[in-house]
């Protein structure tokens, strides 16, 4: 029998179906489940908290949302980062804000840090074209190698399993921090692996090493 293709969904119809999900996002009307993980969590919270440490250090008017969505203007496409930090001194133009979790505009995120899955081209290459497009001034992305293979582990953007291609994360892969900043209009890269310190523009005083971010997404032995 001949299966009919899924039903493309526009933007607005995604956002009411599944704005409340952090299963998926929308990409040019696809719907696409994200495969969320434990050690994904895991080094999402990480991050998390050791940024939250800094918005507190620098006493700036950044946090960082539970849920959010990030829409892109003229197209049917809603990217759910794994983290993303705002300015919430932006937020009185986000349009849609007061009624929803959904940002529209890259002046209005300070940073996205995004942990690679299955679908890691979309990290490496769609988002990467569609942050700078934006206007995202910094996006992380984490992948770890040295989980791939472990029973029941998937990856990080923090390439956190080493999944990405080689001309991404270098050869042989290892567990990788890829920091994009936004320079003019394109994103300059810096790979961050082992015991390398992340230099981040938004955090300038962040004392955080690759390896940390990877230990992260390890299980504490009983």
């Amino acid at each position: 029998m001949v299966q009919s293709a899924p039903k493309l969904l526009t933007v607005d119809e995604f956002i009411s179906y599944y704005g409340d999900s952090d299963r998926y996002e929308l990409i040019d009307g696809e719907l696409i489940e994200m495969e969320p993980t434990g050690p994904h969590e895991q080094v999402s919270a990480f991050i998390g908290r050791k940024l939250n440490v800094e918005i507190d250090r620098q006493d700036a008017t950044y946090f960082i949302p539970h849920r959010c969505l990030i829409k892109l203007l003229g197209t049917d496409t809603a990217f759910r980062p794994h983290l993303i930090v705002l300015d919430q001194t932006r937020l009185i133009n986000e349009r849609l804000w007061q009624k929803e979790p959904v940002i529209t505009l890259g002046n209005s995120i300070k940073l996205i840090a995004e942990v690679v899955s299955t679908n890691w081209q979309n990290h490496y290459a769609r988002k990467v074209e569609d942050y700078a497009t934006l206007g995202v001034f910094e996006y992380w992305i984490v992948e770890d190698t040295a989980l791939d293979g472990f029973p029941g582990l998937k990856q990080v953007s923090v390439d956190y399993l080493g999944i990405g291609g080689r001309e991404y994360i270098g050869k042989p892969k290892q567990p990788t921090v890829t920091i994009c900043t936004l320079v003019e209009d394109e994103y300059q890269k810096q790979l961050f692996q082992n015991n390398d310190q992340l230099v981040s523009s938004t955090f300038p005083n962040l004392q955080l090493t690759a390896k940390q971010v990877f230990a992260a997404g390890q299980s504490v032995p009983m």
